[in-house]
């Protein structure tokens, strides 16, 4: 038996004590004991608790592997996540204002992967165990909107219908302002009768799309969300902010960066999330690799009212990034890349002195590795607001200011 005593929480929430020794669900400050193997402390018992452990409000917490940090309390989790951000500029050498970070509430996430799997009298659907392919059933999950519950009962049935034993189907389920929006892979190669047990489904369920591994089985209604004026249907299982409060935070956010500006790129623009809102006050260039998401966003724009000119780009922004000259035409720039970052493109955000930059990033380290290059190009980092629409994970998204040195705040 070993025992420890925790000094800090790592980026994937568990305790580190030293050596390092990583103690899943444990605190700073607590003293553990368990069986050594490795760096890991298996069987971990506390010995002595944490003042900021607190009971898990959600029933499956400790089998199921959807949150990480339900042990912890509020404000430890949303001082460790602002901390993470905080290292992470530190380590490139970059002070900045970091805000207090805005959390989305329980019971806000709109889409969730769901594991749907047979059984030998049935079928189960829910999220993974932790580190395991079991499935475990989540009835009382508290972290997704309570109609992306009926989300599980729809995967089972999709499970009964075309799943095999040996796997479980990737049920991708998404709360439009519609009705339900359920992307499936994973199942059985489509078939006249499977086509038909399918469509039927929809049916029963009131399901407004449901595809089969990227083949459209029934669309009932289109399955929109709301994106400043603008209703956008998405392709199916695109990119789209996991709550309703973190898309409208982080789009405040950004316009407020963005400011008066009367022209604005908005790079990795998706279908739209910046680019519509934005478009109410500014004439919007949008580039975005996926040519679906690109079609979803120009046909929302041309049905709305009272938004300005937006033009749009498909365009791979890892392998030909906007150039300087491109850039260089515009008041402001948004961005907002997936977890790598993007390098390239802020090499030549950095070259074209674009006077506003508004950096959208899911992922603080590469962030700060492309924070370090504008600034370095003379551009002042005046704010970073921490947003945690992942609540009790170890996910923390972010917004960063950025405007050139001779640019008044």
């Amino acid at each position: 038996m070993t025992t420890v005593t925790i000094e800090r929480l790592g980026q994937h929430g568990d305790g580190v004590a030293p050596g390092p020794v990583f103690v899943p669900l444990a605190l700073p400050g607590e003293v553990v004991s368990g069986t050594l193997d490795g760096t890991h402390l298996l069987e971990g018992r506390i010995e002595v608790p944490s003042p900021d452990r607190v009971s898990p409000l959600c029933t499956h917490f400790r089998s199921c592997g959807g949150c990480q940090m339900q042990h912890a309390s509020d404000q430890l989790v949303s001082d460790w996540k602002r901390e993470i951000v905080a290292a992470a500029l530190t380590q490139v050498g970059l002070e900045t204002d970091m805000r207090v970070i805005l959390t989305s509430s329980d019971r806000s996430r709109r889409r969730a992967v769901f594991a749907a799997r047979r059984t030998k009298k049935g079928a189960m659907a829910g999220f993974h165990a932790r580190k395991s392919d079991a499935v475990i059933p989540v009835p009382d999950c508290i972290l997704v909107t309570p109609s992306l519950l009926a989300g599980l009962n729809v995967s089972e049935d999709l499970a009964l219908a075309g799943a095999s034993r040996k796997a479980a189907l990737a049920v991708t389920v998404t709360d439009s302002l519609e009705g339900l929006d359920v992307a499936v892979t994973g199942g059985k190669p489509l078939d006249g009768p499977l086509r038909i047990a399918l469509a039927a489904l929809c049916e029963k369920h009131s399901l407004a799309r449901l595809t089969w591994e990227d083949e459209l089985i029934g669309m009932r209604v289109p399955p929109a969300q709301r994106m400043g004026k603008a209703r956008v249907v998405p392709p199916p299982g695109a990119f789209l902010q996991a709550t309703v409060h973190g898309q409208e935070t982080l789009t405040d956010l950004v316009t407020k960066i963005v400011g008066p500006a009367k022209s604005v790129m908005d790079l990795f623009a998706g279908c739209g999330t910046f680019a519509l809102p934005l478009a109410e006050n500014a004439e919007v260039h949008a580039v975005e690799g996926s040519a679906e998401m690109i079609a979803a966003l120009d046909a929302a724009w041309r049905q709305t009212q009272g938004l300005k000119r937006v033009t749009m780009e498909t365009r791979d922004l890892f392998r030909r990034p906007m150039l300087p000259d491109e850039l260089a035409r515009f008041d402001a720039v948004v961005i907002d890349p997936p977890r790598a970052g993007a390098a390239a493109q802020v090499a030549e955000l950095a070259v074209a002195q674009v006077p506003v930059i508004a950096h959208v990033s899911c992922n603080p380290q590469t962030f700060a590795r492309d924070a370090e290059t504008l600034c370095n190009a003379g551009y002042v980092l005046d704010w970073v607001q921490p947003v945690d629409q992942f609540r009790w994970s170890a996910h923390v998204e972010l917004v960063g200011a950025f405007r050139l040195a001779h640019i008044a705040a």
